[in-house]
């Protein structure tokens, strides 16, 4: 895979349309013509640009606003952008009143939302040019060794990352310490073995790029054949570190005169940022309650008289496995027999709301991983167990993907533990943010028919698990008949 160059790209086409936006901010509140009046305001306004460039500059890399690092996600784009367009202009507009620079609101206002359309649709047509090329096929070719967790986290990821300009053609399984590799087995193609000797030559015949070693229990002495086989076939080949389970740790390359050593360090926040946090549950759950609180009362009164009981309460495993009394509606999740008032509480999440209670008792925050059943959570592996060391959330990153309480605790791992990474109350405002979008999105897809509500939820609720991955061998040949002829 090639180095990821995109945040760098992004940020000049950024800087160059804020100089754009400010010229066509102008054009907007003067016109066109050119008069005492545009000269003016483009000169007060300047240092105003260079303060609106120094700002952009800090706040891309602060909050990774390229729009690509964690995974192509249109709302995500969407919602960091006007946090970071938000902050952009207020500062402007504070500095321009306390440096008593008067300048025109109406020009300003034209310019941030220039600014915020300008910059989503660089991210949008940026992904579309990514989109163009992986259909026309001009991104290397990906085998991943492996087959367990870490090879399915690695695919999932890859195929979030369209910027990585790589796709996944298939999967090598290690079959024993005997010097064979099994080829997976799938719909069309049953598993094929081949000496290890034999699979750097076909990888190479099929114009594979490169090959990334995900195994978590690795047969070294084969493995180091296969590498070097494949290095001498120009084929690139990256290594995933094990152990896995320190996927929460912080991790550093160190070139120590040309041996690579790659030292872990744990993921810390500051108590700070709790405290922080805390502070904001407090603040926007009081607010939100009051203002879903019409909506509660006329749902609840609905419940109250269909069900005769209005709320219940679910245990759940809290921050560290501790128990605690999750309330929401008296709703039954995923009943057949449920009612079509019921069935919009659920699809909308109205059932969650009474969890502004919980976040108020300080069990709940509003972003964080969703509680569980301490039966589900019995049966968490070390890894997932890491979901457990921040309080549990209203809404969280899985949530905002279309995962829901039916899907595996293993897929909402890998959005959580990545927001564990590096928690941040922008972050959190993002997620708000995100959450809004999302509700709003199946409010809409509620007005549509049936037939086509069908069809949206099940592209809405599709994860990575459920796209199959063709085999190496199924996945090359097709390649191979697709690749233009010499003439």
């Amino acid at each position: 895979m090639k180095k990821n160059r995109f945040p760098m790209w992004i940020l000049i086409a950024d800087l160059l349309w804020v100089a754009i936006a400010f010229l066509c901010a102008d054009a907007l509140r003067y016109g066109i013509h050119w008069g005492a009046a545009q000269r003016g305001f483009i000169h007060d306004l300047v240092p105003f640009l260079f303060v609106a460039w120094l700002l952009w500059g800090l706040l891309s890399n602060k909050m990774n606003l390229d729009g690509f690092r964690g995974g192509w996600h249109f709302p995500a784009v969407v919602s960091a952008v006007f946090l970071g367009v938000s902050f952009l202009m207020t500062v402007l507009l504070a500095g321009s009143y306390l440096s008593r620079r008067y300048e025109s609101r109406l020009a300003l206002g034209y310019f941030g939302v220039l600014l915020l359309l300008g910059f989503i649709a660089i991210r949008y047509g940026a992904h579309e040019l990514l989109r163009a090329r992986h259909r026309a096929g001009k991104v290397g070719r990906v085998v991943i060794v492996g087959s367990g967790q870490v090879a399915r986290e690695l695919a999932s990821k890859i195929e979030r990352h369209p910027e990585m300009l790589c796709r996944v053609v298939g999967f090598l399984y290690p079959q024993d310490a005997s010097g064979t590799v099994d080829l997976p087995r799938t719909e069309n193609c049953d598993t094929t073995t081949l000496f290890t000797l034999k699979v750097a030559d076909l990888l190479r015949s099929q114009h594979v790029d490169e090959l990334i070693l995900a195994l978590q229990k690795p047969s070294w002495p084969e493995l180091l054949n296969l590498i070097g086989r494949c290095r001498g076939q120009g084929i690139n080949v990256s290594l995933v570190p094990q152990p896995y389970e320190l996927y929460l740790s912080q991790p550093d390359l160190l070139d120590l005169g040309g041996l690579p050593l790659l030292r872990l360090r744990e993921s810390s926040t500051s108590s700070m940022f709790f405290q922080w946090k805390r502070v904001m549950d407090l603040g926007a759950a009081a607010v939100l309650s009051l203002v879903v609180l019409p909506v509660l009362l006329v749902a609840s009164a609905v419940l109250l008289w269909t069900k005769g009981k209005a709320f219940r309460w679910e245990t759940r495993s809290g921050q560290n496995g501790e128990l605690f009394a999750m309330l929401r509606l008296n709703v039954e999740r995923h009943a057949t027999d449920a009612t079509r008032f019921e069935k919009f509480l659920q699809q909308l999440s109205i059932t969650e709301l009474p969890q502004l209670l919980n976040v108020l008792s300080g069990d709940m925050s509003l972003v964080g991983p969703r509680p569980e059943s301490p039966e589900r959570v019995r049966h968490y592996t070390e890894w997932e167990q890491q979901r457990l060391s921040v309080k549990p959330g209203i809404t969280g990153l899985a949530q905002v993907h279309g995962l829901r309480e039916q899907h595996s605790s293993e897929e909402k791992t890998r959005f959580d533990l990545q927001y564990l990474l590096k928690p941040s109350p922008l972050t959190d405002l993002s997620l708000l943010l995100q959450t809004s979008w999302t509700l709003a999105i199946r409010m809409f897809h509620r007005t549509q028919s049936s037939s086509a509500e069908q069809v949206v939820s099940a592209n809405n609720n599709k994860t990575v698990s459920d796209f199959r991955f063709p085999s190496v061998e199924e996945a090359l040949q097709h390649a191979h008949r697709s690749q233009p002829s010499a003439d």
